[in-house]
């Protein structure tokens, strides 16, 4: 005898609808990010795909179609000499993160995650904990093979030691569709780091 599975109308809508309503919010999400990027953004960027050789015009790099990565030291002449991150690397890293609104981020948005010393002051008049058991400050060392966000491990591939990072990602690169802590859900992320290491 043979079983018939039947799927209910309402679950085959809410597969259907579902995946929709995911795609369209990344696709939002991206276009959004491109149009800051290339408008918004202090310098504009241009995509690399646009840069002519010889050119020193600033750009944006994309990962996977959801990781925006901007290095502002990308011309400098001693970059190609330092050391590369790759897959197997370990990095260190000092970094702010910040829940990304598509509009600049300056001296006074404040991240929701950092370890910058320059901030540390700030942080104790919040009366956040930092130090024992807490918050703390010291430089983020990250095994690329790790367990990090896959945004991030992303926007880190290809960095060299002593690179300056903006890194910009949709909701599905960094805590996906739920809430994570303060962090509302299918929110885009912006990471900006110093590569101060690579082993």
């Amino acid at each position: 005898m043979k079983r018939l599975f039947v799927i209910p109308f309402y679950a085959l809508l809410t597969l259907f609808f579902g995946c929709s309503q995911e795609e369209d919010t990344l696709s939002t999400q991206r276009e959004r990010l491109v149009s800051y990027l290339e408008g918004s953004h202090s310098p504009a960027l241009i995509p690399d795909t646009s840069v002519e050789e010889g050119s020193q015009l600033p750009y944006y790099t994309v990962s996977g179609n959801s990781v925006y990565r901007y290095v502002k030291n990308v011309y400098d002449p001693d970059r190609v000499n330092r050391p590369e991150v790759d897959a197997n690397s370990t990095v260190v890293i000092t970094f702010r993160a910040y829940v990304f609104t598509f509009s600049n981020i300056t001296d006074s948005t404040f991240p929701y995650w950092s370890n910058d010393p320059l901030l540390e002051n700030s942080y104790k008049e919040l009366s956040l904990s930092v130090g024992e058991g807490g918050w703390t400050f010291e430089p983020l060392r990250l095994e690329m093979r790790g367990n990090i966000l896959n945004g991030l491990r992303q926007a880190l591939l290809g960095c060299r030691e002593g690179d300056e990072v903006e890194a910009y990602m949709t909701y599905n690169m960094a805590y996906g569709g739920s809430s994570f802590s303060t962090i509302p859900r299918e929110s885009p992320i912006a990471w900006f780091f110093t590569v101060d290491a690579v082993e």
